[in-house]
């Protein structure tokens, strides 16, 4: 998980300076400070479970085992790219790891992960779908939609909302009158669970139990999971919204530092081992970015292909 989240941290701060620097063009909505769900969620999936992901999507394909290579070149436009260079950073999609796709509508990854889960329990697989998205999206009709048919169906699907307080620039206070987005599971007679998201192991051990369950039949989960993004809702966000000393109180409560903390402290890992596990990911990271540059741009007459109509 240590690995996963410093592979996460690593690209992400990574394609930030590529496109401060102009190296980079479109949107970018970095995941940054959130890479404990990620980890945490998808250390309990096989490459036969799957996952949509939103618009700040990154971190969820890195943590299912996406090629991080393919990822960057995506980001680079170019033809080696996950998308052949034509959607960008907000739709990756590797169907080998079950990443069915990013998306950059807000919301609708919920009802595409919920016709997975039935395709899922329909073939009497013992697959799993986790459907991640953002506080923001938790006020939309899909995902009422969507708990609605999970449940009443019994599909084998997590809810992981990613409850980072801000859906773009409106806080969750403003926006919902719910305490929690965690108890909305008891509408809908499922079980429901509120998780310190920047504590990888908690979020492991909550996605443990809700993956465990779908498994075995017992139908869906809701799981909030409470987080921070360290940057604005996307890369030139200011951020005049956030309280600074609330923004100071999170970083301090980075998920990395924290989880090094503990794997120090726990005798699981030596300083020695991490420092070399981040020069690891810090010199896969330049090759991703060295072979997304190199890789050719897509060629004018593959313009209308993968398109149905």
């Amino acid at each position: 998980m240590y690995r996963v989240m410093l592979r996460i941290r690593t690209f992400e701060e990574k394609a930030r300076t590529l496109t401060l620097e102009g190296r980079l063009y479109g949107a970018l909505h970095l995941y940054s400070g959130e890479e404990a769900v990620a980890a945490g969620v998808c250390s309990c999936l096989r490459d036969s479970d799957c996952v949509t992901s939103t618009h700040r999507g990154h971190g969820h394909c890195i943590a299912k085992g996406a090629d991080t290579k393919r990822m960057m070149a995506e980001l680079f436009g170019k033809a080696t790219g996950y998308s052949k260079g034509k959607g960008g950073s907000m739709h990756i999609a590797d169907m080998s790891k079950g990443v069915i796709g990013a998306n950059g509508i807000v919301g609708a990854g919920l009802p595409i992960a919920a016709g997975v889960a039935f395709a899922q329990k329909y073939k009497g697989e013992d697959n799993v779908t986790v459907a991640f998205f953002g506080d923001g999206a938790s006020n939309r009709g899909t995902f009422h939609e969507s708990m609605n048919m999970a449940a009443s169906q019994g599909l084998p699907l997590i809810f992981a909302c990613e409850n980072n307080n801000y859906a773009m620039s409106t806080s969750f206070d403003y926006h919902s009158n719910n305490k929690t987005i965690a108890q909305r599971a008891q509408a809908y007679d499922i079980p429901g669970a509120k998780v310190d998201g920047n504590d990888a192991v908690a979020v492991r051990e909550a996605a443990l139990e809700a993956v465990g369950r779908a498994r075995t039949g017992g139908g869906p989960t809701l799981l909030e999971l409470v987080t921070w993004r360290h940057h604005g809702h996307f890369l030139n966000d200011p951020q005049l919204y956030k309280d600074p000393k609330v923004q100071e109180q999170w970083l301090a409560n980075d998920p990395i530092p924290r989880f090094e903390k503990r794997l120090l402290d726990e005798g699981t890992a030596s300083q020695a081992e991490l420092d070399i596990i981040r020069a690891e990911i810090t010199e896969e990271i330049e090759q991703a970015v060295k072979f997304g540059e190199e890789s050719p741009e897509p060629a004018p007459e593959v313009l209308f292909e993968d398109l149905y109509v």
